[in-house]
């Protein structure tokens, strides 16, 4: 007999609510850093902000890899609410990985050394005073933007299914250890 899974895995909600926590850091040092230029060193907050990229990049990368291992929790919406979920999943890993990478291109052309969480340096991904690099510095910081209204998307599809359709979808991603039996949402 096939189990029904009903809770995404310890592992997967655990790398969702990381991955939350890194990108609400991440877009406060974002704003808190000051303008880059020319002449601005890769230090402090810059820094930080480089180094959050990364660990978000690398975060994405292991939660796809674990994605595709595991078996996702039954869906309880209809076929085309099914797709649209899809598709802005996919949306959301896809800017998860691209917003990093643009701006570890960007922090190439500047000669800003990328390190992961910090302490491991990664290669430079355009030569020092690309043009191009820094050109994807400008596409980095339009697209942080529109992750930053796709999040916002996201937190207000989970609370739509927990507020107002009641099925329980919401509670497949919390990180408590009792989830309600199905039915009783409402």
């Amino acid at each position: 007999m096939k189990q029904v899974i009903t809770r995404y895995d310890a592992a997967s909600r655990h790398m969702h609510w990381l991955t939350a926590a890194l990108l609400g850091a991440q877009f406060v040092v974002a704003w808190a850093m000051p303008d880059i230029t020319r002449q601005t060193p890769a230090i402090g907050l810059v820094a930080w902000h480089l180094s959050l990229g990364v660990t978000i990049l690398g975060l994405t990368a292991m939660r796809l890899v674990w994605a595709r291992r595991r078996t996702a929790p039954a869906r309880s919406m209809k076929s085309i609410f099914h797709t649209l979920a899809a598709i802005a999943h996919k949306g959301l890993y896809t800017l998860l990985l691209l917003v990093p990478i643009l701006g570890w291109i960007n922090a190439s052309a500047r000669s800003f050394p990328v390190k992961l969480m910090g302490i491991v340096p990664l290669p430079a991904l355009s030569a020092p005073g690309s043009s191009f690099g820094h050109a994807m510095g400008d596409v980095h910081s339009l697209l942080a933007y529109v992750l930053l209204g796709a999040v916002a998307l996201h937190v207000c599809a989970a609370l739509y299914h927990h507020w107002v359709l009641r099925d329980g979808t919401l509670h497949k991603m919390l990180p408590l250890q009792n989830q309600p039996e199905p039915g009783t949402f409402r």
